[in-house]
């Protein structure tokens, strides 16, 4: 393949020569002017599209996608686990960001190895069969600290997302390396990528900029292609604008998308669904924005953010859990959308200081994957219903919608009615919701279907069909189960296989609903299993079942077509991996594939399924005690294998062989961290007499390149301008007393949520705490009386850096505005009697842990020394712990470690929690490090969050782990933890398989530290 592609980029070359013109300053080609579709052919024909859908290798497909950023889980043997839970929804597409920031740490020195190499990512997907849709910015936004972009850009005079030479210039060696390694894994090189987003959300436009600016369009557009790009390239519309859509001129991308958030992210209220914010237009938006490619949402609403002082993620899993999802996401396909992307699928964590100041630790993101990775939330099992739906439903691929209405579908007009028909196929998709969709209502309604055999009101065999509360339905006609036709079905369909000698069709509805299907077959139903009571079967032209829904499962069979009858709880626990020819690799959908695959009926996970000669393997978890049913073994298979192991089974007398996996609590034995041998020092020496700060960096710039604001201080003080980016930052202040100085005025900023606290010499003159909603702080402080004139004195000022604004807005350049201190004024004096140094995290730029990162450590003395990594020196450092903590204002450093002996074979989640019963709550902040990974900023008079999950790989589940924490008190009077322990979920019994530890690089003395 490779060889192939060769040959491909030089005939590209060739050809272009004569076709391209000249670009821009920056780029050599535009080598795609739209709509040219002739010369789009000469970039590759793997991955085409028409009006309704994206062909794959020539195969007609939806793409379903989640949300999965690799740098927010820091375990690339992690990636694996997650891309699989994905598959198992019945998606075939993940998209992922890449942050500039935590791989261009210092302008021109990319690095990209260990945790935050893509490769492994790549290769995870792959072995999955997940395609991959590429978004590397340079901006991404996603609530990543500065959305992505790398601190030093604080320096550069340019406008960021503009055409300005030195902004463009700025991306220029990020760009070549990180397309030009996403290249490598195109689909075109045999990888997993098969579409390219070159800008992010390029939508909002102030403070004199004009937008959307095709030139600068063209411009991210040339950088990626002259890295190697040639898959479609997709676009992000921050709203249903039409920017940059085909045809449209400089900078069109190959394929519109948009992004929707239409709840919005109130999880404070998480039952109320305010009205109007579910979409209705979009399809016809479309049609005039970009009616010749797929509709493609790039993101849309999975899950929600929450900021400092939040209500938590808990009810954020209200607002957009498994109802939600039954509503917007059928809504979507309402509007006959190809490519949708779900943000996010699986949100990770903010560890190490990657998240912008509006979010804290946690980006668990109430997504239907948990930030432990677990999948038995209802959301998940929900998604998977609609997904699996899709994925065997290929007359939807080109189907189109029609018009809304109520009175030509149903005899209810509080329902909408929205038929989605396809193309070559005469199937028929009727999506159903309440005319007000935040409706909870119990709606009764009948249908009024146009099919093959005429118009029908369903349903016939009595009864009336009824919409519970927040739900949506799709109703299918005409519906081909491998030349079998279901000419009408109210109860929704899960899944179908085509076995040979049997066809298997699965469908369900909610608990007490009437439901009717119709199959084209003159033969009389059967049932097979389940009750009789509360069902009915008549056969005539049509073999038609009606039945009330309940928990027991029913199978009717009409002809050699086996309907399970199920209710939505119960489908909840069955699978459909696709079977596969070795352990190793899934392999990507087809059709065929996804036709003769097997169902499994599993509980938690399914994994995959693979043949190994006559031996039938499952790869799944369990969390409880299961009962397994695989329905549709192959012909050739006689041994059932679980993980490995084989199980014996019966055959039931419907042909399923059925087991049973026991599931035994492994008696976990977790530390007590209150038990554990802590050694502290004090991390604030700065505060103490004598203390050297020669070697700090003097702030003595007169200017600054960043244009956010004319500096107001003699020397800049802005921390950007010294190359600090991350964590805590400290100032040092110093003057020589006239004996008059009375009070200082200071103005720090930090980001949402931050602090700061400041000392004269080792006085404590006072804090600000930080409250949720303020960034930036004005405060005069008293000094105390009778300052010694001719004395030398120094200020020492501590902020909690939060992370850098986004800059969503083009021409606000939100991104630039400075941490640290923005003035002072030490009453009587001119401010130039006070020099001033300050210092980040050692090294700034020239951070010295390359393995986590540019980011990961603060200004905290502690830091600088490389305490916080495993196996500090802690022989001559007092025994104390955080639970006695410190007695005044200050920083404490902690350090202990533990041992962990986690039985192979079993996925545990761990999570550090704190608490706290003190009211008001006590004002101090904590960083924890484990095993030198900065994995939670935990600030208790703020919160909300209170557990800190951290993923096996950080922590070493059979070995010793060491953990450290900073306590930052505000209050004179110190603090201390009350309560810190760590705690697990319920384990998995896994087939997850070996976990590399990537936190084992410990400490050693560091040159130069200060």
């Amino acid at each position: 393949m490779k060889l192939v592609f060769a040959s491909i980029v030089g005939l590209l070359a060739t050809q272009l020569s004569a076709l391209a013109v000249p670009s821009n300053t920056f780029g050599r080609y535009k080598i795609t002017d739209h709509p040219d579709p002739e010369k789009r052919a000469l970039l590759q024909n793997l991955v085409t599209w028409d009006e309704t859908s994206l062909f794959v290798r020539g195969e007609r497909m939806m793409i379903w996608s989640g949300e999965f950023h690799p740098f927010r889980l820091p375990v690339p043997s992690l990636w694996l686990d997650v891309f699989q839970k994905i598959k198992a929804l019945g998606f075939n597409c993940a998209s992922f960001y890449v942050d500039w920031a935590l791989v261009e740490g210092k302008h021109g020195n990319y690095t990209a190895d260990g945790v935050f190499a893509l490769e492994p990512f790549f290769n995870a997907a792959s072995s999955a069969g997940i395609y991959l849709l590429a978004r590397p910015g340079p901006y991404i936004n996603a609530e990543s600290s500065g959305g992505g972009f790398p601190g030093w850009l604080q320096r550069i005079k340019g406008r960021l997302r503009t055409t300005d030479p030195s902004f463009i210039e700025a991306t220029q060696n990020y760009v070549i390396h990180v397309a030009g390694t996403i290249a490598k894994a195109q689909i075109t090189n045999g990888g997993p990528i098969i579409l390219y987003q070159p800008e992010n959300e390029y939508s909002g436009f102030c403070c004199g900029i004009d937008g959307p600016d095709g030139n600068y369009m063209q411009i991210v557009e040339d950088q990626a292609r002259e890295a190697g790009v040639v898959v479609p390239l997709l676009s992000n519309d921050a709203g249903v604008n039409g920017y940059n859509a085909p045809g449209t001129g400089n900078g069109s991308v190959d394929i519109y998308g948009h992004d929707s958030y239409p709840l919005g992210f109130d999880c404070a209220n998480p039952t109320v669904w305010p009205a109007g914010k579910l979409p209705t237009d979009y399809w016809q938006r479309h049609l005039r924005q970009s009616p010749t490619t797929p509709y493609s949402i790039t993101e849309f609403q999975a899950g929600s953010f929450d900021p400092w002082g939040g209500p938590g993620f808990e009810k954020c899993g209200v607002l957009v859990g498994s109802d939600f999802e039954r509503v917007f996401y059928k809504n979507d396909l309402s509007f006959g959308v190809k490519f949708l992307n779900l943000y996010m699928i699986f949100g990770g964590t903010n560890w190490g200081n990657l998240g912008h100041p509006g979010g804290y630790t946690s980006y668990d993101y109430a997504a239907p994957i948990a930030e432990g990775r677990q999948v038995d939330r209802d959301k998940y099992s929900q998604l998977k219903l609609i997904g699996n739906f899709v994925k065997v439903s290929p007359a939807y691929f080109d189907a189109v919608p029609l018009h809304n209405s109520t009175a030509l579908y149903t005899d209810n007009e509080d329902l909408l009615v929205t038929p989605v028909k396809g193309n070559s196929s005469a199937t028929t998709f009727y999506v159903v919701r309440h005319t007000n969709y935040t409706s909870q209502a119990s709606t009764s309604y009948k249908l009024m279907l146009q099919t093959s055999a005429g118009n029908l009101t369903v349903p016939q065999a009595g009864g009336v069909l009824t919409l519970n509360g927040r739900d949506s339905k799709i109703h299918v006609t005409d519906y081909d189960v491998n030349g079998t036709k279901i000419l009408y079905s109210t109860a929704e369909v899960f899944t179908w296989k085509d076995f040979g000698q049997k066809k298997v069709l699965l469908v369900y509805g909610g608990e007490g609903e009437h439901h009717e299907i119709s199959i084209s077959s003159t033969s009389t139903p059967s049932l097979v299993e389940g009750p009789q009571v509360g069902i009915t079967m008549k056969n005539g032209s049509q073999a038609v079942v009606a039945w009330e829904t309940t928990t027991q499962r029913r199978i009717v069979e009409v002809d050699n077509l086996q309907i399970f009858i199920l209710d939505r709880n119960s489908a909840y626990n069955y699978w459909v991996p696709e079977l596969s020819g070795n352990a190793q690799t899934v392999g990507f959908s087809s059709q065929e594939t996804t036709a003769s695959s097997i169902i499994v009926k599993a509980g938690y996970l399914i994994r995959a399924a693979y043949l190994e000669g006559s031996n039938l393997h499952l790869v799944a978890d369990f969390n409880a005690t299961t009962p397994i049913e695989v329905i549709g073994a192959p012909s050739i298979a006689n041994a059932l294998f679980i993980n490995g192991q084989a199980s014996q089974y019966s055959t039931s007398s419907i042909g399923s062989w059925t087991t049973n996996v026991t599931w035994a609590d492994p008696k976990l034995t977790l530390p007590t961290l209150s038990n554990l041998e802590w050694k502290y020092i004090d991390t604030l020496p700065e505060v103490q007499p004598g203390f050297d700060d020669s070697l700090w960096p003097v702030a003595d710039l007169t200017t600054t390149n960043n244009t956010w604001r004319k500096l107001t201080t003699p020397t800049s003080l802005y921390a950007s301008d010294y190359g600090f980016h991350s964590g805590s930052l400290l100032y040092r202040g110093h003057f020589v007393s006239q004996g008059n100085e009375s009070t200082l005025y200071v103005n720090t900023r930090g980001g949402t949520a931050y602090g700061h606290s400041i000392w004269l010499n080792q006085t404590f003159i006072g804090s600000w705490a930080g409250v949720s909603t303020q960034n930036n702080t004005n405060v005069t402080y008293d000094l105390p009386p009778n300052l010694q004139s001719g004395k030398a004195y120094v200020f020492t000022v501590l902020i909690d850096h939060m992370g850098y604004d986004e800059s969503g807005t083009v021409g606000s350049d939100e991104m630039k505005t400075p941490r640290g201190v923005f003035d002072y004024a030490l009453a009587g004096r001119d401010k130039a009697d006070v020099g001033w140094k300050l210092t980040g995290n050692l090294g700034g730029e020239d951070y010295r842990d390359r393995v986590r990162g540019p980011l990961n450590e603060g200004g905290m003395y502690a830091e600088r020394q490389g305490w916080h990594l495993p196996n500090p020196p802690t022989q001559n450092w007092d025994s104390r712990s955080p639970f006695d903590g410190i007695s005044q204002a200050g920083v404490g450093f902690f350090s202990t470690q533990f041992d962990l002996n986690i039985p192979s074979g079993w996925d545990v989640p761990l999570s550090f929690t704190f608490g706290n019963s003190t009211l008001p709550p006590a004002e101090y902040r904590v960083l924890m490090y484990v095993n030198g990974f900065q994995y939670g900023k935990y600030v208790n008079h703020i919160g909300p969050q209170t557990s800190f999950p951290v993923p096996q790989g950080v922590l070493n589940y059979q070995g010793t782990n060491w953990l450290a924490l900073t306590l930052w008190a505000h209050q004179s009077t110190g603090a201390k933890l009350e309560n810190f322990q760590i705690e697990s979920d319920t384990p998995v019994m896994s087939a997850l398989g070996e976990v590399d530890f990537v936190g084992g690089s410990g400490y050693s003395q560091r040159e130069g530290a200060y």
